[in-house]
């Protein structure tokens, strides 16, 4: 498997736990209606809408870009998007068992595509157009 593909794949895996933790958050009983009714410690503005949503865009975009960057942009993109969205994971997020278990899926991957960004070596397909 291509180091872009791995990549790929980890950023999906990513992407696809952070959606479900928020919603088996938001199912909940009185998760929603907390929210709603500003009780949830925060004030939804559409200026917290959109920080939540470049925030998440961060692992879709990850997604394309792991597979298209030259192998030095591709290791120095990856180590940022991965610091930014664990920020983002561990201080936005609860304590909830099954949040708790995403969160430590999300980081094992995204542990792993660092790790891998740094020691694997150029698969022959890579090559072509490594930096």
């Amino acid at each position: 498997m291509s180091l872009g593909t791995r990549l790929s794949t980890l950023w999906v895996v990513v992407m696809f736990n952070m959606v479900f933790a928020d919603i088996l958050t938001f199912i909940m009983p009185g998760k929603l209606q907390e929210l709603w009714a500003g009780q949830a410690g925060v004030t939804i503005t559409p200026g917290l809408l959109l920080g939540f949503a470049l925030l998440m865009e961060i692992p879709i975009a990850m997604i394309f870009a792991s597979r298209i960057l030259k192998r030095g942009p591709n290791r120095w993109a990856n180590t940022a998007a991965v610091v930014v969205t664990t920020a983002f994971v561990v201080g936005g997020g609860s304590l909830t068992p099954h949040y708790v278990f995403f969160a430590a899926v999300e980081i094992a991957c995204m542990a792993l595509i660092v790790w891998s960004v740094w020691t694997r070596r150029d698969s022959e397909s890579d090559r072509g157009r490594a930096a």
